[in-house]
């Protein structure tokens, strides 16, 4: 099945601590959810906003993940979820070399402060 190409740029939310652990490693291998759920969930610069909302509203010290999706390969299915809208999902472990960009996600008054986002 070919997959859609939604977003050229996927982004992943990460607690700084589990991120800096990923960095010791040079694999990340997501959150206890996406442990759970077995794949790493991602989302495209129209989904982040709605994602940090929903997953990680009043949490403090997260980074942004930024992933070009052309070094997944075919571990990325892009896959319905909230409301059929169609989620990029990794499955396995993402390599730290994979990560083109991570960036601060500080909290403000009326929830995270997004950074500028790739959106090709």
């Amino acid at each position: 099945m070919v997959q859609p190409i939604m977003s050229r740029i996927i982004y992943k939310v990460s607690p700084r601590p589990e991120w800096q652990a990923a960095q010791s490693s040079r694999t990340y291998k997501g959150s206890d959810d996406d442990a759970r759920d077995g794949f790493i969930h991602f989302s495209s610069a129209s989904q982040l906003a709605t994602t940090l909302a929903k997953h990680f509203a009043g949490q403090k010290d997260l980074v942004l993940i930024s992933v070009d999706i052309r070094t997944l390969g075919d571990l990325l299915k892009w896959e319905k979820s909230r409301k059929g809208e169609l989620f990029p999902h990794l499955y396995g472990p993402l390599s730290v070399s994979d990560v083109i960009r991570v960036q601060n996600l500080p909290l403000g008054e009326n929830g995270h402060i997004l950074p500028d986002l790739e959106t090709a």
